[in-house]
């Protein structure tokens, strides 16, 4: 009976991790983006991955640093126009969490001209799929991803960011 069931758990398991709904990470990665345009601080740290938050010196110093980066940036001339999330990658399983890449584009503006900057945002789920965290993955490495989260699964390749000019 006990090889059974585990037969049954290695073969829904993958069953399991195409159920997760790409809708519902879009929809609270764009919750997360939208509240980068509007300077909702809070928002933005609860949307971020909880490990980086602790990493950051909590939840309020993490909203003070975002509000402090952004407030230098508005300072020289930069504002970020739009940010908009593409559709969700392939979810693996990583330990007991679930992970995904969504691709994401950054318009900015600043004193030199407009650009748009292609990254992904890298989403975390350890309640099955119903809440997400993210991280965004500019200029992030595998490395570096492991040093926040132990269980990342190296069959998730992390695209390079991109940057180009805007007219």
């Amino acid at each position: 009976m006990k090889n059974i069931f585990r037969l049954l758990i290695i073969i829904l398991s993958p069953l399991a991790l195409h159920a997760q709904n790409p809708i519902v990470v879009k929809q609270q990665a764009t919750l997360m983006t939208q509240s980068m345009t509007k300077g909702d601080y809070k928002a933005i740290v609860s949307y971020t991955y909880p490990k980086a938050v602790q990493m950051a010196g909590g939840k309020e110093k993490m909203a003070y640093m975002l509000g402090s980066a952004m407030q230098q940036m508005k300072t020289a001339g930069i504002s970020f126009e739009n940010i908009t999330v593409g559709t969700p990658g392939k979810f693996y399983k990583a330990g007991k969490e679930i992970h995904c890449l969504l691709p994401e584009t950054i318009i900015m503006a600043s004193p030199k001209g407009r650009m748009a900057m292609h990254s992904n945002l890298l989403a975390v789920s350890g309640d099955g799929g119903k809440n997400w965290s993210f991280l965004d993955m500019n200029n992030s490495t595998a490395d570096k991803v492991r040093q926040l989260i132990p269980n990342f699964n190296p069959a998730m390749k992390i695209p390079p960011s991109t940057t180009e000019p805007l007219q």
